[in-house]
């Protein structure tokens, strides 16, 4: 059974960097890509980046891309996430979750959510 476990959230200024984790057991290879996902307050769920497990292949969704890097350790089954130049719109809940690699409808087949880990962007 997939689980995945975000960690590395806090509050930063605006400008300054986090690095969230997640970590993942039971992975399967029908998910063929981890994503990050995260909600504002009062705001759709939207997706950030992903990365297709197998070769690193990253996709960014446009709001974050120069500022956010995904990378993953095969080895210690984490993926991590590090964001700087943080804005305050950057702040919100983060989740990881796994589905499909699909550049082409990049959000599309990811549905399974956990705790989700705390970024807040404030000065």
């Amino acid at each position: 059974q997939l689980q995945l476990v975000e960690s590395g959230g806090g509050l930063v200024q605006p400008g300054g960097s986090l690095r969230l984790s997640c970590a993942a057991s039971g992975f399967s290879l029908d998910y063929s890509a981890i994503a990050w996902f995260r909600q504002a307050p009062g705001k759709e769920r939207e997706g950030v980046t992903c990365i297709k497990t197998s070769d690193g292949r990253t996709y960014y969704a446009a709001s974050v891309k120069g500022r956010f890097i995904i990378t993953r350790d095969n080895a210690k089954n984490t993926v991590n996430l590090q964001m700087i130049r943080l804005k305050p719109e950057d702040r919100g809940i983060y989740y990881c979750t796994a589905g499909p690699w699909n550049i082409a409808n990049a959000w599309d087949g990811f549905g399974s959510w956990g705790q989700g880990t705390q970024g807040t962007v404030s000065s």
